[in-house]
């Protein structure tokens, strides 16, 4: 349990982080583990990682440190892995398909349901075992199932329409993959903004700036 109300969003994102270092850990066998070992592993410092776990309380004990398999299943219950909330998807392009077909929803906290388009030539095709929808269906399908997230995989200049219709049917969380800022116009939900061309571009300033400081280092040694 958080001790505020107030977690930062810097905590929050690095908790998959730990999720999944700690899932590795458990599939080696490893069974404890100190804050030390594992802001070696993880690249952190110990005292980072002391203060994200205290946001919730903490879970080690002083000359033991952390119970792996019990810090797993904490860090898992904070995200919400276990809520299944249900989602639907808009867009079942390249892309779309893609996500439906590969994403592990299930154990990411959400529960794939409906996939919709408006492409005649993919509605009624299956993805992950369920029938591609007409987006036209889409206020009864919400009005009767009620999913509370969706995964916009759709053109941003969609964007807007379709997330206005998806906020009114009662859509909460966005995976958005659309480069249209939802944030905008709706202060009631949240949103997680995907930007693949901008992951793409910080990699490119990485890979420059370690070339540079190589070259530099050269020079240095010369």
């Amino acid at each position: 349990m958080a001790k505020s109300d107030t977690v930062s969003l810097s905590v929050i994102k690095r908790l998959p982080r730990y999720y999944r270092f700690l899932g590795e850990l458990l599939k080696s066998g490893v069974n404890r583990i100190s804050s030390r070992e594992l802001a070696q592993i993880m690249r952190l410092t110990a005292s980072q990682i002391r203060q994200d776990l205290n946001c919730f309380g903490g879970f080690g004990q002083q000359g033991y440190g952390y119970n792996v398999s019990a810090l797993h299943g904490e860090i898992g219950n904070i995200l919400g892995l276990n809520l299944g909330v249900k989602t639907i998807l808009i867009g079942a392009g390249n892309l779309g398909r893609t996500i439906a077909t590969h994403m592990d929803f299930e154990n990411k906290g959400f529960d794939l349901i409906g996939i919709f388009d408006k492409n005649s030539e993919v509605i009624g095709r299956r993805v992950r075992g369920l029938p591609i929808r007409d987006v036209s269906d889409l206020t009864a399908f919400c009005q009767q199932y009620r999913p509370k997230m969706a995964v916009l995989c759709i053109p941003k200049e969609a964007a807007q329409e379709i997330a206005d219709l998806l906020v009114s049917l009662g859509i909460r969380g966005f995976w958005n993959f659309s480069h249209y800022d939802l944030a905008v116009n709706y202060d009631s939900i949240v949103v997680e903004n995907v930007h693949l061309g901008d992951s793409l571009m910080t990699l490119s300033y990485r890979v420059k700036d370690l070339a540079e400081k190589e070259a530099a280092k050269e020079v240095e040694q010369k």
